[in-house]
């Protein structure tokens, strides 16, 4: 029997976006840093990391290729429900998309945010932007549902358990004996305050999913392997404190405390872009040469078969309780399933105000 989408007639991946060319880096950054006081220089400075990769994020291949993944897992289970893709920052933009879907007859969305976690930069800001999208589209917006959260989703988790064992084998030795250095992009400790006011907070989401993974290795190894969790991608005035040990200072505390060998994880990541490719590949992996560690990198869950499983059961949850069906929602760890609806105050980057900027998915109320 064909499963049921409806109501939702479009998926919507909706995600950060990136410069295709070098003539597109300072733009897409001045798109990302406004209103926020940026100098040029500084600007400038961030521009070298995608010029290390000849001026071009691989954000953009990646999500068609999450596009791609998610098209192929509907048809396999015949579903029809056509996927696509807009960005906050760099074309195709999504109020362009949306307008686009709206003239070839979409009239309602559910949204993928391509962040697995919420905190303000990873949920609630997607949610002011695709308010602020619907209401400059007016009566050609399609009405816009967002899927939670999905960071305890079980393909989720293992896609990145899948991710570590094989970075791990690729070790001399093995995976025994390594420190499993997981990582996530990090964010002002004001930011990870907001985000714990309604529900765990986005360290504690990280936390909780490195629990599950550590169990499932343990399991396999029959003993525990050390763990930590660390940050990369830290910006903006360096008076301003936020969540620590940045990975390159943490690798080399984990060096004078006598490991040598180490997995670094990117769970806080869903693809290989930019904080990926340049933070952790260049810099963390210079870092532990520089230390005598000898270190390998896991993969995103990218779309690995489970990730995309995984997306596409949420979906249809989804769908099914918008139709009234009670459907169990199964979950990895002990937090729980985020709700469909933001609570109100969800993630506020100032928890203690109502910031009066429009939001769906969710109120100020």
């Amino acid at each position: 029997m064909t499963e049921n989408a409806l109501p939702y007639d479009a998926l919507l991946v909706c995600s950060f976006g990136g410069p295709n060319e070098t003539d597109d880096v300072i733009p897409f950054l001045r798109n990302v840093t406004r209103g926020k006081g940026i100098p040029e220089a500084r600007l400038a400075e961030v521009g070298e990391h995608y010029h290390h990769f000849g001026g071009r994020s691989p954000i953009n291949e990646q999500n068609l290729e999450l596009v791609a993944a998610l098209q192929a897992e509907l048809a396999r289970r015949e579903i029809t429900l056509p996927v696509v893709w807009g960005n906050r920052n760099w074309h195709p933009y999504t109020v362009d998309t949306l307008r686009d879907a709206h003239a070839f007859g979409v009239k309602r969305v559910i949204t993928l945010v391509t962040s697995a976690y919420a905190s303000y930069s990873g949920s609630r800001q997607y949610r002011e932007h695709l308010a602020a999208a619907t209401t400059e589209l007016g009566a050609a917006a399609p009405e816009i549902d967002i899927l939670r959260p999905f960071f305890n989703d079980p393909g989720f988790v293992q896609a990145n358990l899948d991710a570590i064992r094989e970075a791990g084998a690729s070790l001399e030795g093995g995976i025994a004996g390594a420190h499993i250095v997981y990582v996530t992009h990090s964010i002002p400790d004001t930011m990870q305050d907001a985000s714990a006011v309604t529900g765990p907070g986005y360290r504690e989401q990280h936390e909780d999913v490195r629990a599950v993974i550590d169990a499932a290795l343990a399991q396999e190894a029959g003993a525990p392997l050390p763990s930590s969790l660390a940050y990369c991608s830290r910006s903006g005035d360096p008076r301003t404190p936020w969540l620590e040990p940045d990975v390159n200072d943490h690798i080399a505390e984990l060096a004078q405390a006598g490991v040598t060998k180490i997995v670094i994880a990117p769970i806080g990541f869903i693809s290989d872009h930019m904080e990926v490719a340049f933070d952790l590949d260049v810099e963390a992996l210079e870092t532990a040469a520089e230390h005598g560690i000898a270190a390998a990198r896991a993969g995103t869950v990218s779309v690995r078969e489970p990730f995309i499983r995984g997306l596409v059961d949420m979906i249809l949850e989804r769908a099914a309780r918008e139709r009234g069906t009670e459907v169990p929602v199964d979950t990895a760890g002990s937090l729980g399933a985020f709700p469909d609806v933001a609570p109100p105050g969800s993630c506020r980057m100032r928890h203690d105000e109502v910031t009066g900027i429009p939001v769906i998915a969710g109120a100020d109320d």
